[in-house]
């Protein structure tokens, strides 16, 4: 499966953007995904997680309150919602996949480590 994520822009502080994770040669709804995002000179940070089976998410504690991820199989898609921007965010954004993940109680320790399938980034850039 190829991933896709979409959406990035550049932003000022306190707005909003709807970042996309779309798939090419398979559907999302097996799959659980993961949205990453890497700022300059810094390593790469799990943002948000969403299961395949039973929707169960994760936050990193700096997004939760104003990240919501969420999934339309309908449309193959999974969603990262962002809202209350900060500099903080700006940085390339991926989703990843893996049919691994299947329940919210993978997420009991954070966000996996080991995804599958990979996307290319958006950028997203906070500014004012």
């Amino acid at each position: 499966v190829q991933l896709q994520a979409s959406g990035g822009g550049l932003v000022q502080p306190g707005g909003s953007l709807r970042l996309s994770c779309t798939a090419s040669g398979g559907t999302l709804d097996r799959f659980a995904i993961g949205w990453f995002r890497q700022a300059p000179g810094k390593e790469r940070e799990g943002v948000s997680c969403i299961s395949s089976v039973d929707g169960g998410t994760y936050y990193k504690e700096s997004v939760k309150g104003r990240f919501t991820i969420s999934r339309d199989n309908a449309k193959n898609t999974v969603y990262l919602q962002m809202n209350s921007l900060n500099f903080e965010d700006t940085a390339v954004y991926y989703c990843a996949a893996d049919v691994t993940y299947y329940s919210g109680r993978h997420f009991a320790g954070g966000i996996p480590l080991s995804w599958t399938y990979w996307g290319q980034g958006t950028l997203v850039t906070v500014s004012s």
